[in-house]
């Protein structure tokens, strides 16, 4: 009985103590993390990175964003004039020579792609590669998810460079519309939603990460058959396949971000978008003036060398050269002339192309740059007003 008593007053102590000491734990606790009033201050004051707010934080909240935006994103079918036959009539009858001839006629060629409405008026952003050959356009159709109406679009602004292009539906609104956000603050690793029509399979989304950004490539131009080069892509695993071109990459937020384009790559599960913000730079022009307006000097030029300068009796040795003047552009109307070695621009030393090319961005037409040139052994001031770049040039 003694046994069981102190048995039992041991317990009761020993639970008392395992109290007392929980307690001086949770007091310490609450004494060492319960901040200061300068600490608070301190903590407010944190920059911390910007969270992005989602149309919903459930399970459906990718389904939430493609129901916000998915109406907006077209279908898009080109057709191109059919190509002329070479095969001239028979002598002597008096029916076509094709009902002869033991070969297949060339019928109309087209393509297929996808866009999304950026304007409640019809207006739709892609790319620009679905109209390689616009002047062979016969007809242009677009598809409204839902919609059984096939509209007629016009192509009123496209950029080979950027792979950009604008059309205008032909319809009454107002369209659903997809708003666009801003890439530049976009964050690697961030949830991305690609929806398109890839290999004719309407209104498909996929679902990835922004995996990199800044990315360039070149790829073969199917059309041309040349180099074709991509500058600052953004990169995604979300899986973007021919027919994809055009869509739009969605942030959580139901903005487009970028415009997803379907480039020959030799990995998988990587897919690239042109930033939105890239497209937003150049609107204005392509919809107002059917392409986009960059700035141009119109001369081609080399680093000068001891070398060049040596063979061509020059007393400087670095600078720019001038190889050629480019006729009708700002260059000519300023009276540059080849051999002319620039110097300087404005009041910042050219020491060769890097420095030249440093010195001339950020120019905009209508701006006027002051050339320091050599010629003919006597240095000299040319004003030059900055004109457009020549379609094609």
């Amino acid at each position: 009985m003694r046994t069981a008593s102190l048995l039992r007053r041991r317990r009761g102590w020993l639970f008392a103590l395992v109290v007392a000491a929980v307690a001086a734990v949770a007091v310490a606790g609450a004494t060492f993390t319960q901040p200061s009033s300068a600490q608070s201050q301190a903590r407010e004051t944190l920059s911390l990175p910007p969270s992005h707010p989602i149309i919903s934080d459930g399970p459906y909240a990718i389904a939430d964003v493609v129901d916000a935006v998915g109406p907006a994103v077209v279908f898009i079918e080109v057709e191109y004039q059919p190509v002329r036959s070479n095969v001239r009539n028979l002598p002597g009858f008096p029916f076509p020579s094709e009902w002869f001839w033991p070969f297949p006629q060339p019928s109309p060629q087209g393509g297929s792609g996808s866009g999304f409405i950026i304007d409640e008026k019809g207006i739709v952003l892609t790319n620009q590669h679905l109209f390689s050959n616009a002047r062979q356009i016969r007809s242009i159709k677009v598809h409204l998810p839902g919609d059984e109406t096939t509209y007629e679009a016009e192509l009123i602004g496209s950029d080979y460079e950027l792979d950009l292009a604008v059309l205008q539906i032909k319809g009454d609104g107002p369209f659903p519309t997809v708003p666009l956000g801003d890439s530049d603050s976009t964050r690697v690793g961030e949830w991305v939603i690609a929806i398109g029509n890839p290999y004719r399979l309407e209104h498909t989304v996929t679902v990835g990460v922004l995996s990199a950004k800044g990315r360039q490539i070149t790829v073969r131009d199917s059309d041309s058959a040349t180099p074709r080069s991509y500058r600052n892509l953004m990169q995604t695993d979300a899986a973007i396949n021919p027919g994809n071109s055009g869509g739009p990459l969605i942030n959580l937020k139901g903005e487009a971000i970028g415009i997803n384009t379907a480039v020959s790559t030799q990995g998988q599960g990587i897919g690239f978008a042109i930033p939105i913000n890239a497209a937003k730079e150049v609107l204005d022009d392509l919809i107002n003036r059917g392409m986009v307006v960059r700035p141009f000097i119109g001369i081609r030029y080399t680093s000068l060398d001891e070398s060049i300068a040596q063979q061509l009796g020059l007393r400087v040795t670095q600078g720019v050269i001038v190889l050629e003047v480019i006729p009708g552009t700002a260059a000519e109307r300023a009276g540059l002339r080849v051999y002319d070695v620039i110097t300087e621009v404005g009041r910042q030393p050219v020491t060769g192309m890097e420095d030249f090319a440093q010195s001339i961005q950020g120019m905009k037409v209508g701006d006027t740059l002051l050339f320091t040139v050599i010629r003919d052994g006597r240095e000299i001031v040319v004003p030059v007003e900055v004109g457009e770049r020549p379609p094609g040039v």
